[in-house]
């Protein structure tokens, strides 16, 4: 009982994702790092590296560990990197001390990320990059927000798109999946709740949920569908 409640303290989740899952999930990751890597050394240099992989790095964990997860989806990592280069180049440009810079910039892109909602942990490290990334990144300027980062995100995201293509349970992004799910499945007999339900228990948490309404919704049928007696 103790550890049970230790561990539901320290937020351990249950691992039901078979081996399979996971060594396909570690490919992924490899094959989206090594392009971004391949693409960052070929238009900004090997030295540039240490700035641009680390943000790119954690969307690669999104997109292959969680592409279903609603922090992983397309605007989000597109919007939540773009909008965050955008502000970490202008805080490192108009504020002169730069730990103050730093920290406006990721403080600006999470309420910019909010708003246009296109959350995307990563983009933080993005904008603090383009603050405390050194001259060679400074001295792109606005060019930042096209090379290096919005072509490490069309090409992570493509590689994303192709790879979890290759499994017809991973298929990416989310909305794929769920219209092929649609397609295959007959519609489910289950209780009723109407959208707004939804959308009202999430305002009562009052904090950022990584789950759409959709998935909620789906959760919720699957569950009320299934039948005990097999």
């Amino acid at each position: 009982m103790m550890r049970t409640t230790l561990l539901d303290y320290l937020g351990v989740s249950q691992d039901h994702a078979s081996h399979a899952e996971k060594l396909i999930s570690a490919v992924g990751g490899f094959l989206g790092i090594l392009v971004a890597i391949l693409v960052t050394t070929w238009f900004t240099g090997a030295d540039s590296l240490v700035y641009i992989i680390p943000s790119m790095g954690a969307t690669a964990v999104l997109l292959f560990a969680v592409p279903h997860g609603a922090l992983a989806q397309p605007w989000n990592v597109f919007g939540g990197h773009l909008v965050s280069a955008l502000i970490g180049v202008a805080c490192a440009q108009w504020i002169p001390q730069i730990s103050i810079a730093a920290a406006a910039a990721v403080g600006v892109s999470i309420a910019a990320m909010y708003y246009l909602r296109c959350i995307h942990p990563p983009g933080g490290a993005t904008a603090l990059a383009a603050v405390i990334g050194g001259e060679s990144i400074q001295q792109l300027g606005y060019h930042y927000l096209l090379t290096p980062v919005l072509i490490n995100v069309v090409a992570i995201l493509v590689v994303a798109v192709l790879f979890n293509a290759l499994f017809q349970w991973r298929r990416y992004p989310a909305a794929l999946m769920k219209r092929a799910k649609e397609a295959a499945q007959p519609p489910l007999d289950y209780a009723p709740i109407d959208h707004s339900d939804l959308v009202y228990a999430l305002s009562e948490i009052d904090s950022f949920v990584d789950v759409t309404e959709d998935d909620l919704l789906k959760i919720y049928q699957l569950a009320t569908g299934r039948d005990v007696s097999r």
